[in-house]
């Protein structure tokens, strides 16, 4: 039976031709090997199989071929050549760098590099993952990669850039790879699947091509589990039912009950989804991808990042010309949030279904906003005046109007809108009339109002004259706050008993404290004692501020208890005799 080899590694490129999608880079290798110009440090980085490590294993073998070609690529007949397809080749060396990321390891590596080559130009060392070398394993890489010997090559392939010291980078000419785009992948997976006589559909390769996002190694990963799957037949169907993809045809039922509003056929189409085992977090993430795929398609500058199958593009267009921008947007927005707190809902079920509820009258809502903002606008245009009876100039401006409204009460007609605006002798009549009204009935304005009670209100403050501060009332007014202090147990007490009174002028004073914790506790009170002091005297302008100085008369005196020679020289001064039996004695005593 013959060893089954995976694809990723059955049609690994061997020269820079097959190298799928990094023409940037495979071209620039090559006019630098035609034109000898080589580097002696390379690093290759980008995503996860994208090809660096490929390329660094071709471009070791195409630097020692002994016949290559004339664009730059090895001739594969050779015994170098050979020799290296076969993996017996002494002149590359790899290491990786995630297992092997000690400062012994780089050492080693770096004893070998003293030695010349046995066959060939040149000896290449790839080092993979050279982000995970220790800090103390680039330094001691450092003066190597720096000077090699001429015979040697260094090839540093890596998916950090970030990660790697700026003086690695400075020795290095590096190269970007990029992600392979999906049709690059699709057209690589049919050209392996005509090979190996594999009957598969276009769309099930593009969803192949979707779900690796750019890695061809995931891509043929995948393939040989569908095909295996699957006994040699890839479908549409399989596909989505292996990768535990939701087809984007529910999707496009969901949207139709969202339009329509039909609540029951939205949320018997989730029970059919979640019967098949799909979670509830997976069919939001999934419909924000296709609200956003519908919301690219109406414009047509963006409609080629929607990255579908291209049997539903049209239907992709079709739908988005149904929905206007504003509800892809808002339904968007409801998505997220609802992604967003999917995992600490407790009832998982019951919060996607609200989300669906939401969509369902999103844009019923929508109309009603919309509605509103109509109905603000119209509010804001000109009022159309009521139809009044005609009256004569002579009669607006005679000298006692007043007395002739009085004595003959106008009965207004019914209110009439009309599209012209009155004009000037009317208008005046007509506020006459309305000021006549309202003087009859005692009834004011809301703006005659707040002028009486602004006028009132200044009336008031005029009567209480302003107190001016001094000394003694400053002296009374700080302890009746301090009284007030009191009654409500609070612990500032002291340090406002224990604070000085400076008055700096009539509306300001200064509040003098021995210590920065009283000062706190004094600032801590500055609101109400503010509000109080403004209150007291009258002024709202009245100010002050709290300083710390250093007095000792001021500050909370503390006994600290004596220590062992205080003690004794203070039972020496009431006992003098204890101290002549210690001198007699000559005793030393331990303090």
């Amino acid at each position: 039976m013959e060893q089954f080899i995976v694809s990723a590694r059955k049609y690994r490129p061997q020269n820079f031709s097959t190298v799928v999608g990094q023409a940037h880079i495979t071209t620039t290798l090559k006019n630098a090997i035609r034109n000898q110009q080589l580097a002696h440090a390379f690093l290759f980085c980008g995503p996860r199989g994208v090809g660096k490590t490929t390329c660094a294993r071709i471009l070791a073998k195409t630097i020692n071929c002994e016949h290559p070609t004339p664009d730059g690529e090895a001739c594969n007949s050779c015994q170098s050549c050979v020799s290296f397809n076969e993996g017996s080749s002494l002149n590359i060396h790899e290491l990786d760098a995630a297992s092997n990321n000690s400062v012994d390891d780089i050492r080693s590596l770096v004893e070998q590099v003293r030695f010349a080559p046995q066959a060939g130009k040149y000896k290449v060392y790839i080092v993979d993952e050279v982000h995970m070398l220790s800090t103390s394993a680039f330094n001691a890489f450092l003066k190597t990669l720096e000077e090699p010997p001429p015979y040697a090559i260094f090839i540093l392939a890596t998916t950090e850039k970030h990660k790697i010291l700026p003086t690695i980078l400075s020795r290095c000419q590096i190269f970007d790879f990029k992600r392979i785009t999906t049709q690059d992948t699709v057209d690589h997976l049919a050209e392996i699947c005509q090979k190996e006589e594999i009957k598969a559909e276009l769309p099930a390769l593009q969803v192949i091509a979707q779900k690796s996002e750019g890695c061809m190694r995931d891509s043929l990963s995948i393939l040989d589990k569908i095909v295996s799957f699957t006994n040699g037949e890839l479908t549409y169907k399989n596909t989505l039912e292996h990768l535990n993809i939701l087809d984007a045809d529910y999707y496009f039922k969901l949207m139709d009950c969202m339009l329509k509003q039909d609540l029951s056929g939205a949320l018997l189409l989730f029970e059919d989804i979640n019967r098949k085992g799909f979670e509830g977090d997976l069919v939001l993430n999934g419909f924000a991808e296709f609200i956003r795929n519908l919301l690219l398609s109406k414009d047509e500058k963006v409609a080629s990042l929607v990255e579908v199958v291209e049997s539903f593009r049209q239907r992709y267009q079709e739908m988005s010309a149904t929905c206007s921008t504003g509800y892809l947007v808002s339904a968007l927005n409801i998505l997220a949030e609802a992604e967003i707190n999917f995992k600490s809902a407790r009832n998982k079920r019951l919060h996607v279904e609200l989300a669906l509820i939401k969509l369902c009258y999103l844009q019923q809502a929508l109309s009603v906003v919309a509605d509103s903002d109509k109905k603000k606008q119209t509010d804001l245009r000109p009022l159309n005046f009521r139809v009044i009876q005609p009256v004569r100039v002579a009669d607006a401006v005679s000298s006692n109007p007043v007395q002739t409204v009085q004595q003959a009460p106008i009965q207004a007609p019914p209110v009439q809108p009309v599209t012209k605006v009155a004009s000037g002798p009317k208008l005046i009549i007509e506020d006459q009339l309305i000021a006549e009204k309202k003087t009859a009935t005692g009834k004011l304005g809301s703006l005659q109002k707040l002028r009486q009670q602004v006028s009132s209100t200044t009336q008031n403050s005029k009567e209480r004259s302003v107190i001016f501060i001094t000394t003694e009332l400053l002296q009374a007014a700080w302890q009746e706050f301090i009284e007030q202090l009191k009654v409500n147990r609070n612990p500032a007490v002291q340090s406002f008993e224990l604070a000085e009174l400076r008055v700096v002028n009539e509306e300001q004073f200064t509040v003098v404290t021995p210590n920065n914790l009283q000062q706190k506790f004094i600032d801590g009170e500055r609101i109400a004692l503010t509000d109080y002091l403004q209150q007291r005297f009258h002024n709202r302008r009245l100010s002050y501020q709290v300083v710390v100085e250093q007095r000792e008369d001021l500050s909370i005196k503390i006994e600290a208890p004596l220590n062992s020679r205080e003690r004794f020289q203070q039972l020496a001064e009431q006992f003098p005799l204890i101290k002549d039996l210690k001198d007699r004695l000559k005793l030393e005593l331990d303090y």
